[in-house]
């Protein structure tokens, strides 16, 4: 096993000491400058494995919805053209809503496929009796299980009160699973990161502000609105404080897997620039030379970032799971403050 793993690591580091040796004597001949902006933010198509592949435009200007298969096909109806890399309406109206598929978005759609198709895969085997009633067989099965294990009982029971947290893993299973695919998706060389998108964070981030919410216990709201055994001049203070918590809670979520996914990659891009900075300013010999160093170094960030993908899907899934319990929560100890106060 272990030299299996070495043999793993020499190949990746070779095979990324000669990519982008010719990457550097592409951007060399070309002269132009590395778009970290560009690698990172959303597109309206992929480019998997030399394919460039055009996503459909879906698009809502001056009351009218128009359909193109790609951008180009939008622009070559003459109802669009396009500014600084983005459709903009010919007769000068505004866009009203941009419902395009993007790649962002595509990659989530994979993650929540996969997701969706795993567990359906694994509940047919444990219908049929394997892990139910004998043991688990194979190594994804025992992976599998052990994750969904993890998830119910290190993370759902420890941070949901009594029974209630039964009803709650499903949902935090499919974010861990759904989060690290989309987090693991970004080190695939075609692949992007749709955590690094703050709209899929957002999305994800509000589905747990509504799953919070809707289950909140009675007490939970009585001490949003009413703080029992609190004098009354103080609620006008706590209430305010309260209610701005019930909404900073979902945005920290949303903003900490963001930037931190979006950082990674910016890493990533940026330390592989320097083969092309070196090979703009001292010739391809240099920019070669110096990929003996920092392709290494970027193997070391790309298992950084691997772990710090798994990390933050379970940061994430932790945390919304310590939201849902804390709203959830019954608590018996108000109605003593009340007759303490009284």
């Amino acid at each position: 096993m272990l030299r299996a793993c070495r043999r793993l690591l020499i190949t990746t580091i070779l095979l990324f000491a000669i990519v982008p040796g010719s990457w550097a004597q592409q951007a060399s001949s070309a002269e132009s400058p590395i778009d970290v902006v560009g690698k990172v933010q959303d597109h309206n198509s992929l480019d998997v494995a030399g394919l460039h592949i055009s996503l459909p435009r879906i698009i809502l200007a001056d009351g009218q919805w128009y359909f193109y298969g790609s951008t180009e096909s939008a622009v070559e109806s003459g109802n669009f053209v396009q500014e600084n890399g983005a459709l903009v309406p010919s007769d000068g109206s505004e866009i009203t809503i941009d419902m395009s598929i993007t790649s962002h978005l595509v990659f989530f759609w994979i993650a929540i496929a996969l997701t969706l198709l795993i567990t359906l895969v694994m509940a047919r085997k444990y219908k049929r009796g394997a892990g139910r009633k004998t043991e688990p067989k194979g190594w994804f099965q025992n992976l599998f299980e052990i994750t969904f294990v993890f998830v119910r009982d290190e993370i759902a029971k420890n941070n949901i009160p009594d029974e209630k947290f039964r009803k709650f893993v499903p949902y935090l299973f499919a974010v861990f699973v759904g989060i690290t695919f989309m987090n693991l998706f970004g080190l695939l060389p075609w692949g992007a990161t749709a955590t690094a998108d703050i709209t899929v964070t957002g999305i994800l981030a509000l589905f747990t502000f509504l799953i919070t919410q809707w289950n909140a216990s009675k007490d939970h709201w009585k001490h949003v609105f009413a703080f029992p055994g609190v004098p009354w001049p103080m609620r006008i203070i706590l209430t305010p404080i309260e209610i701005i918590g019930l909404f900073t809670k979902p945005f920290a979520l949303a903003v900490r897997l963001f930037a931190n996914m979006l950082s990674g990659k910016i890493m990533i891009i940026c330390m592989l620039g320097l083969i092309f900075i070196f090979t703009d300013f001292f010739g391809t010999a240099v920019g070669v030379g110096s990929s003996l160093l920092v392709v290494p170094l970027t193997v070391a960030l790309y298992v950084l970032k691997a772990f710090v993908g798994i990390l933050q899907a379970y940061i994430f899934t932790l945390l919304s799971a310590v939201f849902i319990g804390m709203a959830a929560e019954e608590h018996e100890h108000h109605e003593e403050g009340i007759e303490a106060h009284a």
